[in-house]
């Protein structure tokens, strides 16, 4: 077998051998755990690659002692471990720290052929990350164990058989051992009510008994099979005391809180004008508060019954307290209503009543409720809805003034053609022979045009007389014509040139004539005022009826005056907001409240080009006749 030595680059210089001892320093040179051979005398051997990396060593190492080798000797007591290890052919460990590492050393005998220790093989096992996680553990133990110590309230962790595994400083002052409480924690660990928190009495000695409330969590840790508790103690002995020491100051203390809150809530039944009671229907009894004397008139202590109170309803009202009194007798659901009183001295006062039902546990039913008395409220809902109605005739009046020119203008056509007629017809029966066929036809045309001037009067005096409103079917093309025809001087003389599209098919409505032509009017002087600065282009002003899906007719006042400004248009239906110097802002309200009372909508719209669009578009019938504009304008004033 031939020999060879091994460069010194590698660290095995002196090491020879044949062909297998190459190929184990070339598989010892993969290692990457340092492995270093000592001497029986210390001296340094060889070393693999690892070792010369790690450990800082370098080929003229070979051959000096370990002591002399800095980072060999650094290993406290290395040479009198090899020397038990080659005396004992056994192994050895020990512990290196190399700046900020650290390794395990294992110190193996070095045998040749004839089994005789030659020496010893070192290998350097890095436990740098492991040394670094086990002082992690232990500084997050420790920093667990200072955090528990701060809580003031003792805590222990238990085993299921009930040893301790750890406790903080409060629970070793406070306690000894735990025998005395052992039965209390083996209740509270075991049985359907475990882990819920239990209150004992504990005496210590020298201090005497103590309240304590044990309360308990179960604590698992992934990977572990074994079930511990975390018990909690919390003293509550001065709590205790300072309750039973308070108990009557409290009582007392919620007895005067009872007491203001009875006479917060009477002072504000008094002031609201409302009144509760509760009505158990089986009995019928019925409990009051003084409110609901007040309100009824009652003297304080009379026993309120249901006749009682039936003396004091209003006659015409007292079937509709009857149904709703037997209704909730069976039903047991809750209930709203408005009733009236006729008081002993005739006057009648408003009421508004609610009442929730509840049933004990036997079912049997009770109604707790409350009673106000609205008198001033229906009292000034009247007086709103007189003066809005007003408010609408003067919206009405206001636009007389400006239509005088056209009534003239109507009135005196037909008027003109009477006196004509009138004047032929004399002629004619002073002929020689009369006319008398002539005159008959000339006194037809003066009765035709008598009417005509009839007609002209009567729709004026429809359009702003205060009669009571009527519902009827209305042709809204015929209606819109009227509109115009009274309307045409005053446009004629604004320079307005009117276009109406009127659709032949449109179907008509049931609403307040007078009412929807006000809305018309109104909509027609409303654009040509508002083409009345125009100058530069034709005052054109449209007017159409449609039809419009959903069974609904659409009537549109298109202009070509000078348009809303984007920030007006939410204020435009607002009452007394108006964008006219003389306007009074009632017009367009007026003009909504009536058509929302026809259960339809108006509204306003920027054209393309100059101007703006009012429509509006109501359904052919309406759900329920519509009523005075007062009672709906009430709302957008």
């Amino acid at each position: 077998m031939t020999t060879q030595c091994v460069t010194p680059n590698d660290g095995w210089t002196g090491f020879q051998g044949g062909t297998a001892t190459t190929d184990v320093i070339d598989i010892l040179d993969t290692v990457d755990i340092p492995i270093v051979v000592l001497r029986r005398d210390s001296m340094l051997v060889c070393f693999n690659k690892a070792a010369a990396g790690v450990l800082r060593l370098s080929p003229s190492d070979i051959g000096r002692a370990s002591r002399d080798i800095s980072v060999l000797a650094g290993l406290p007591r290395l040479e009198e471990q090899c020397g038990q290890v080659i005396a004992s052919g056994g192994e050895s460990r020990a512990d290196f720290r190399d700046g900020e590492k650290w390794f395990v050393v294992r110190i193996s005998p070095y045998t040749k052929g004839d089994r005789q220790v030659t020496g010893t093989v070192l290998t350097f096992t890095n436990v740098t990350a492991f040394r670094a996680s086990i002082d992690q553990v232990i500084y997050e133990r420790e920093c667990t164990k200072a955090i528990l110590n701060t809580v003031a309230d003792p805590l222990v962790v238990l085993s299921t058989d009930q040893r301790i595994h750890s406790g903080n400083r409060a629970f070793y002052a406070l306690f000894l051992e735990l025998a005395s409480l052992r039965t209390k924690l083996k209740a509270m660990l075991a049985g359907s009510r475990a882990f819920q928190p239990v209150e004992v009495d504990h005496v210590f000695p020298g201090e005497g008994q103590r309240t304590l409330i044990l309360a308990a969590r179960p604590l698992t840790l992934r990977g572990h099979s074994e079930r511990r508790v975390l018990v909690t103690f919390q003293d509550i002995t001065a709590r205790k005391a300072a309750e039973a020491a308070n108990d009557l100051g409290a009582i007392a203390e919620r007895k005067e809180g009872l007491r203001r809150s009875e006479a917060f809530l009477a002072e504000a039944q008094r002031l609201s004008l409302t009144g509760s009671f509760s009505w158990r229907v089986t009995t019928d009894e019925i409990t009051g508060s003084e409110q609901l004397y007040r309100i009824f008139e009652l003297d304080q202590g009379v026993r309120v019954t249901l006749e009682l109170i039936g003396s004091r309803v209003h006659p015409e009202d007292i079937p509709l307290l009857d149904d709703i009194i037997e209704r909730a007798r069976g039903a047991g659901a809750d209930f709203e209503c408005e009733y009236r009183l006729q008081m002993p001295d005739e006057s009648v006062k408003y009421l508004h009543m609610v009442a929730h039902g509840t049933r004990d546990e036997d079912g049997r039913l009770e109604y707790i409720g409350a009673v106000q008395d609205v008198t001033a409220r229906r009292l000034s809902e009247q007086a709103l809805r007189k003066a809005q109605s007003e408010l609408a005739h003067v919206a009405r009046v206001t636009t007389l003034s400006t239509l005088t020119a056209s009534i003239a203008h109507e009135v005196n056509q037909p008027l003109s053609g009477i006196i004509t007629n009138a004047s032929t017809c004399l002629r004619m029966l002073a002929a020689d022979p009369p006319d008398v066929d002539g005159a008959r036809e000339t006194a037809r045309r003066t009765i035709r045009d008598g009417n005509r001037a009839s007609d002209v009067i009567a729709r004026v005096r429809a359009l702003f007389t205060k009669n009571e409103l009527t519902t009827e079917s209305v042709d809204l093309n015929e209606a819109t014509r009227e509109v115009i025809a009274l309307s045409l001087s005053e446009l004629q003389g604004n320079q307005v040139s009117l276009r109406a599209e009127l659709v032949s098919d449109l179907p008509h409505v049931t609403g307040d004539r007078i009412q929807l032509q006000q809305v018309i009017l109104n909509l027609l002087r409303n654009a040509s005022d508002a083409m009345s600065g125009v100058d530069d282009r034709p005052r054109q002003l449209l007017i159409r009826t449609e039809r419009e899906g959903g069974d609904r007719v659409r009537v549109t006042v298109r202009d070509a005056g000078v348009g809303i400004e984007p920030q007006a248009m939410d204020k435009l239906f607002d009452a007394f907001y108006t964008t006219k110097s003389g306007g009074m802002g009632i017009g367009l309200s007026v003009s909504r409240s009536i058509i929302e009372r026809h259960h339809g909508r108006l509204w306003a719209a920027r054209n393309d080009g100059p101007g703006a669009s009012f429509s509006f578009s109501i359904p052919r019938t309406s759900r329920t006749p519509p009523v005075s504009v007062a009672e709906n304008v009430v709302r957008h004033s």
